[in-house]
C-alpha cells in the first residue's frame, strides 16, 4: 500500500503560499574524494546524462569510473573551492538571496528556496520545506537558459519523482528554458561589454556551452539549436561581425561523438593558426563552476597559450550581476501572474 506525504501542519483557514524554487546542477558537499564519489554516483547514474543501456553503464560506471574520477576531480574542486563551497554553491546562495530580497516588501506571499539536482540541498528537501510552509502553488525554475533533457528535462524528472509521494499536489508551472528573454540576451551582451572597456577587443570571441553526446541532437533534442540561436542574438543584439563570434561545446568524455566544434580544439588550432587574442563567453551557465574556472579559464587557457596564444580571456558568468537577478525577478512575476 502507499503511504503518501500529508501536510499535518496544516491550519483550516491559513492563506496558501507560491513557492518559488530555484535549482542549478549541483555540487559535492567536500571537495574529498569520497564526497565526490557520492555525487558523480548519483549524477553519473541519471538516464537523462547517459543514454546507454543500463546493465552495460552500470558495470562501467561502477567497476572503472567511480574507482579513478573521483580523486582526479576532488583535486579539481580543491583548486578552486571558496569559503563557504564551491563556486556554483556560492553564487546560488546569492542569487536566492537577491531575488527574495527583491519580493520581500512587495510579495510576503512568496516563499524562495533553493534546490540541487545531484547533491544537496536537493530538490527532494526544498520541495518539502515548501510544502511544510503552506504552499499550494509552485514554480520551478532551472537556471538553466538553453533546454536540455539531460539538465531541464532531468530537473523536472526529479520534481515529478517527488510529487509521487505527495497525497495533495500543488499547482505547477515549471520554466524550461529563457534563452531568447531580451533580459538575458542584455545581461550578454553587458557583461561583454564590460569586459571590453577594461580588455581589448579580441580577434575571436568563443561563445562556449556545455557539450553532450550527439547522438542526443539526433533523437531530438532542441540544446544544440537554442545554444546556436543565444550566439546569435547576442551577436546580433552588439551588431558584431558573423566573423567574429563562433559556438563551440566542452566538458566531453568517452569515446562517442558528441557537439562540435569542442572548444579545446577551436582554441589549439587558432593558437597554430596564429590567432592570438581570443575571448571566451559560456552562456549556458548562469553561474562560474567548475566547468568555467577550471576549464575553461585554466586548461583551455593553457593549451591556447602553449600553442602560440598571447592573450587569453575569459568572461565571466553572469552570477550575481544586477541584470542577472533583474532578468530572474522579471521572470518570477511573469510566472505568479493570475495566481
Amino acid at each position: 500500500m502507499a503511504l503518501f506525504i500529508g501536510n499535518k501542519d496544516y491550519v483550516h483557514g491559513t492563506k496558501p503560499k507560491i513557492g518559488i524554487l530555484l535549482t542549478n546542477l549541483g555540487t559535492p558537499d567536500e571537495p574529498t574524494a569520497k564526497s565526490l564519489k557520492v555525487y558523480l554516483k548519483e549524477f553519473l547514474s541519471d538516464t537523462r546524462v547517459i543514454e546507454t543501456p543500463k546493465w552495460i553503464w552500470w558495470l562501467i560506471l561502477n567497476g572503472i569510473i567511480l574507482n579513478i574520477r573521483p580523486a582526479k576531480s576532488a583535486k579539481l574542486y580543491k583548486s578552486i573551492w571558496a569559503e563557504g563551497g564551491s563556486p556554483l554553491m556560492v553564487n546560488a546562495r546569492k542569487q536566492l538571496q537577491l531575488t527574495e530580497k527583491r519580493f520581500k516588501d512587495s510579495h510576503p506571499h512568496l516563499v524562495f528556496d533553493l534546490g540541487m539536482r545531484y547533491g544537496n540541498p536537493s530538490i527532494k528537501n526544498a520541495l518539502n520545506n515548501l510544502r511544510k510552509q503552506n504552499c499550494d502553488k509552485i514554480i520551478i525554475f532551472p537556471l538553466y537558459p538553453q533546454y536540455c533533457a539531460a539538465t531541464t528535462g532531468s530537473t523536472f524528472d526529479a520534481v515529478a519523482k517527488e510529487f509521487l509521494n505527495w497525497r495533495w499536489v500543488p499547482s505547477l508551472r515549471f520554466i524550461s528554458n529563457y534563452h531568447t528573454n531580451d533580459q538575458y540576451i542584455n545581461a550578454l551582451c553587458n557583461s561583454i561589454k564590460e569586459y571590453w572597456e577594461k580588455n581589448s577587443k579580441p580577434k575571436k570571441l568563443i561563445f562556449s556551452y556545455h557539450g553532450v553526446p550527439k547522438k542526443y541532437l539526433d533523437k531530438g533534442d532542441p540544446y544544440h539549436c537554442f545554444c546556436h540561436r543565444t550566439t546569435r542574438l547576442v551577436r546580433e543584439k552588439m551588431n558584431l561581425d558573423e566573423d567574429l563570434c563562433l559556438t563551440t561545446f566542452q566538458s566531453r568524455f568517452g569515446p562517442a561523438e558528441w557537439l562540435q566544434p569542442y572548444t579545446d580544439k577551436t582554441i589549439e588550432k587558432f593558437a597554430k593558426d596564429g590567432v592570438d587574442n581570443i575571448q571566451i563567453i559560456s552562456p549556458a551557465f548562469s553561474s562560474d563552476c567548475l566547468e568555467t574556472i577550471e576549464e575553461l579559464n585554466g586548461e583551455n587557457r593553457e593549451i591556447f597559450m602553449d600553442n602560440g596564444g598571447k592573450k587569453f580571456g575569459y568572461i565571466p558568468c553572469l552570477n550575481d550581476q544586477k541584470d542577472h537577478i533583474d532578468m530572474i525577478e522579471t521572470l518570477i512575476k511573469s510566472e505568479i501572474n493570475g495566481w
